[in-house]
């Protein structure tokens, strides 16, 4: 098991959910930093599960569907909170598509790279606004001891992440059009 068994219980330490809503928190709430794919999380949750770190009761939703409700045991708990305090290395800078073409782009001509620039910072410059979106849902900064307050600062980095690329961005651009 990996980190995303601490993704599985910090979510399930919050509050009890199924595997549907974990895997949609991946898609949502835990996107900004951590992802993880739905065919990643049963087989997570059954590890989980056997280890005695979660467990899981059956709900019935109309006639016939059954669905597993998890939650975090004591176990489990004691586990995320060892986690929680441990103090974790910076890793490396995660791969990034874009800044392989951007080192090759001298292969291409100059009015494609620009292009390219052009492209990334728009994608950039739509994912900043959705992003301050997501902070206007917030009414001010919430109370430190409510887990929407960690939420608000994990968006705030986002927020940050984006516009420091938008900048960057903008910055080759300029390079770019004053070299041409």
């Amino acid at each position: 098991m990996g980190v995303l068994k601490y993704a599985i219980l910090g979510l399930l330490n919050r509050k009890k959910m199924t595997g549907y809503d974990i895997s949609r928190a991946c898609d949502t709430s835990l996107f900004e930093f951590w992802n993880a794919k739905h065919s990643q999380i049963y087989p997570e949750l059954k590890s989980l599960t056997e280890a005695g770190l979660v467990e899981y009761e059956i709900e019935i939703a109309g006639n016939v569907l059954q669905k597993k409700l998890y939650s975090i045991t004591p176990t489990g708990r004691e586990a995320f909170h060892t986690w929680e305090l441990t103090r974790h290395k910076p890793r490396g800078v995660p791969k990034d598509e874009f800044r392989l073409q951007l080192f090759f782009s001298d292969s291409i001509p100059s009015e494609q790279r620009l292009a390219l620039l052009d492209a990334e910072l728009e994608a950039h410059t739509e994912r900043l606004a959705q992003l301050h979106d997501d902070l206007n849902k917030f009414d001010g900064i919430p109370p430190s001891d409510d887990c929407a307050f960690c939420d608000y600062m994990v968006l705030l980095g986002a927020i940050k992440r984006e516009e420091a690329s938008c900048d960057w961005l903008e910055t080759c651009i300029d390079l770019c059009r004053a070299r041409a």
